[in-house]
């Protein structure tokens, strides 16, 4: 059964299921969630755990005889498996299906995951597994509703921050949960309970966001020149390679161009983004609005733009190479 984040607390206060799968693209969501679940199972009489890492040379009896080995005083026993690839191989993946198919008795089996993408989705193993028992996703939130995501936070501490200062934590800490999460606790080690100035937000978060290349082709597809002018102006500050910046702008624009040329000759979007692997809602979304309001005429000029860089990389023109970088992006990420 695929659950919400947000149903998790009620579940874990009821006799807990046998089963449970947590994955995602967040770790610090993961490892609270597991740890919550841990928790309960311990206030439910669970009071042996055992722990099983898949890697290399795993051998999956390990799995069957944890399950087997139960307490000689007969208590109740919690297995916890932990696959950090998300791919536990073919016999992995049978053994998974057996084991699901007759859960033991006494047993509670908690299994974490990383990020899946939709190819492991559709895996004999991962259906047989979800359907068996609870399956949360847990992902970091999006860009957008990370200062909400922030102030529940520090909600949960007593504290409350305005927009501007939920804004400037966000900015500061982007891509990197597990740092947003510690900025947040040190805020309720230095202040008391009650409301945070911006002043005093300002004095206490470190930038600790990480920016990465991925992020800025969101920037871009969604069409928001701050952002792109903000990931840019940190991507050069980490010392990222230029032929890396450029191969992802580039890259982004001749997916575009591409889906424009097939649309303006009729063929259906859906085809068009499935044939240039466009698979996750959220992007297909924001590819659509780019498409609204980029024509092949100017992203032409953006491929030939993108050229110019590449030359200018090589050394064979003159330039700044990462004002460049900001106009390319900038022109790509133009709103009508």
């Amino acid at each position: 059964m695929n659950l919400r984040p947000d149903q998790l607390p009620a579940l874990l206060d009821k006799p807990l299921a046998p089963l449970w799968l947590l994955h995602g693209n967040e770790p610090l969501l993961v490892l609270e969630a597991a740890d919550a679940i841990r928790a309960a199972a311990r206030r439910q009489g669970f009071e042996e755990r055992e722990t099983l890492v898949v890697g290399q040379g795993f051998k999956w009896d390990a799995l069957t005889l944890a399950a087997g080995n139960l307490s000689l005083f007969g208590g109740a026993k919690l297995i916890d498996l932990r696959i950090p690839t998300g791919k536990p191989g073919r016999d992995g993946g049978d053994a998974l299906q057996r084991y699901v198919a007759s859960l033991p008795m006494q047993t509670l089996t908690l299994i974490t995951l990383p990020e899946l993408d939709w190819q492991a989705r559709k895996t004999s193993w991962f259906k047989a597994v979800s359907e068996a028992g609870n399956c949360i996703e847990l992902n970091a939130p999006e860009r957008e509703r990370l200062p909400e995501w922030i102030g529940r936070r520090l909600a949960a501490q007593k504290q409350t921050a305005s927009a501007d200062a939920l804004a400037f934590i966000a900015d500061h800490v982007e891509g990197n949960l597990l740092a947003a999460h510690q900025e947040i606790l040190k805020l309720g080690l230095l202040h008391p309970e009650g409301a945070l100035t911006l002043d005093q937000v300002q004095d206490a978060v470190l930038n600790v966001a990480r920016f990465d290349i991925d992020k800025l082709r969101q920037a871009v597809v969604e069409g928001d020149p701050a952002r792109c002018a903000r990931l840019l102006y940190g991507l050069k500050g980490e010392g990222a390679a230029p032929p890396l910046v450029l191969w992802a702008l580039a890259n982004e624009t001749r997916s575009l161009a591409n889906l424009c040329a097939g649309r303006d000759a009729g063929q259906p979007l859906p085809a068009l983004l499935k044939a240039e692997r466009i698979f996750d809602p959220r992007r297909q979304q924001a590819v659509g609005r780019a498409l609204g309001r980029l024509s092949q005429g100017a992203l032409r000029a953006a491929l030939m733009h993108a050229a110019r860089i590449d030359r200018m990389i090589k050394g064979l023109v003159p330039g700044d190479v990462w004002d460049e970088f900001l106009q390319l992006a900038l022109r790509l990420a133009q709103r009508p």
